[in-house]
C-alpha cells in the first residue's frame, strides 16, 4: 500500500491499494482495489486503518451487486438487518437498505418526500446525523454505494468528530467531557395539523437513548464529541434553555468546515465511514432535477458507547443492545 500524505505526487505502483487524502481532517480516496474481487486479510485491514484514520474512505468505478455488498461487509463486522426497511430495498438481502429519492415517502403520510425534507431538516443543522443514533448501540460502519445519480447535485458531507472535539478550548472540552444527553427519534420534526398518521409512526417507533456527550472511540482511544442535529433531544441536567444554547454551540463547532469533506458521486462510487466518529449531511438540492438518486446501504454492528467515566449509554425506550 503507499499513501501520500502530504501533498506530494506518489507514484502509485500498478495493483497496489493506494490512499490519497483528500481534506485536512477527514476522507480519503483509495484506488488499486477491487472491492467485488477477492482481498487479502492485509488489504482488509489497511482498508480499515485507513477508514479509521481518516473517518470515510471513497471507492470509484467498483462493480459491487448486492451480494458482494454484503460479503464485503462480512469481511468488516456483522451486517445490521433491520426489521422495517424502505420499500425500494431488495428482497432477499435484508442487509441492504436502497434509498430511492421520493420513493421513501410518497404518499405514505399525506406528504411527498421534498415536504418531509422542508419540515424534518428544516435547518442545516438539524440535518446532521449519524446513523440510527438514537439506539443504545448505534452501528460502528456503514458502507454505502450509489447505482444511479442525479447528472449533478446529490453530494454528501461528512465532519470528523474526533477533530471537532480536539479543537474545543480546554475548559470546554473538560465540561463536555461530563454531560450526557438525550437521542430520540423525531426530535425537531415540524407537525402541522392532520399529521397524525406521521405521529403515531413516530410513537408506535419510538427510540430513545442516553448518551454521553463525549464518547471514548473503542478501536482508536479517540475522544469523540459525539453531537448530532438529528436526534439529540436535551443535555441532561441542564434546563431546557441552557441545554438549546450548549447543543447550539457544539453543533457549530463539529460542523465547521475545516473538519468536513464533500464527495461527489458517480455510478460504482462507494463510501465507507466510521459511524462512531463522523456525522453526515444527505443532500437536499435534488428535488428538482428530475433523475432518480438510489443507493445501497449496509450497516456493520456496533457497540454501547462508552463517556471518558467510563460509563456506558442507557437505554431509555425501545432500544436494546444487539437486536435489530
Amino acid at each position: 500500500m503507499t499513501t501520500d500524505s502530504g501533498g506530494a505526487a506518489d507514484e502509485e505502483r500498478a495493483g497496489a491499494m493506494h490512499v490519497r487524502p483528500v481534506a485536512g481532517h477527514i476522507g480519503a480516496d483509495i484506488t488499486g482495489v477491487d472491492l467485488a474481487g477477492h482481498l487479502d486479510d492485509t488489504v482488509i485491514a489497511d482498508i480499515r486503518a485507513a477508514v479509521l484514520r481518516w473517518k470515510v474512505v471513497f471507492f470509484r468505478g467498483q462493480r459491487l451487486d448486492h451480494a458482494a455488498h454484503v460479503a464485503l461487509a462480512r469481511r468488516f463486522g456483522e451486517p445490521v438487518v433491520l426489521p422495517r426497511r424502505g420499500s425500494a430495498s431488495p428482497p432477499g438481502f435484508p442487509e441492504v437498505e436502497t434509498t430511492a429519492d421520493r420513493l421513501e415517502l410518497g404518499g405514505r403520510f399525506g406528504m411527498e418526500h421534498d415536504e418531509w425534507l422542508r419540515r424534518r431538516r428544516h435547518s442545516l443543522l438539524r440535518g446532521w446525523h449519524c446513523d440510527h443514533g438514537a439506539r443504545v448501540d448505534p452501528p460502528a460502519a456503514t458502507i454505502l454505494r450509489a447505482e444511479s445519480v442525479p447528472p449533478h447535485g446529490g453530494d454528501t458531507t461528512w465532519s470528523n468528530l474526533a477533530a471537532a472535539y480536539a479543537g474545543l478550548s480546554a475548559p470546554v472540552r473538560e465540561f463536555a467531557d461530563r454531560l450526557r444527553a438525550e437521542h430520540r427519534l423525531g426530535v425537531g420534526y415540524q407537525p402541522r395539523p392532520g399529521d397524525d398518521a406521521y405521529l403515531r409512526h413516530l410513537l408506535e417507533h419510538q427510540t430513545a437513548s442516553e448518551h454521553p456527550l463525549v464518547r471514548v472511540h473503542p478501536e482508536t482511544g479517540e475522544r469523540v464529541l459525539f453531537v448530532n442535529g438529528y436526534y439529540v433531544e436535551q443535555i441532561s441536567g441542564l434546563s431546557r434553555p441552557e441545554s438549546a444554547a450548549v447543543l447550539e454551540m457544539l453543533l457549530e463547532q463539529a460542523t465547521r468546515p475545516e473538519w468536513t469533506v464533500r464527495f461527489r458521486w458517480e455510478p460504482g462510487s462507494v463510501a465507507f465511514w466510521d459511524n462512531r466518529a463522523t456525522i453526515h449531511l444527505a443532500p437536499g438540492d435534488t428535488d428538482h432535477v428530475g433523475h432518480p438518486r438510489i443507493m445501497h446501504r449496509v450497516m456493520l454492528a456496533g457497540d454501547v458507547p462508552v463517556g471518558v467515566d467510563g460509563r456506558p449509554s442507557t437505554p431509555l425506550t425501545g432500544t436494546t443492545p444487539g437486536r435489530w
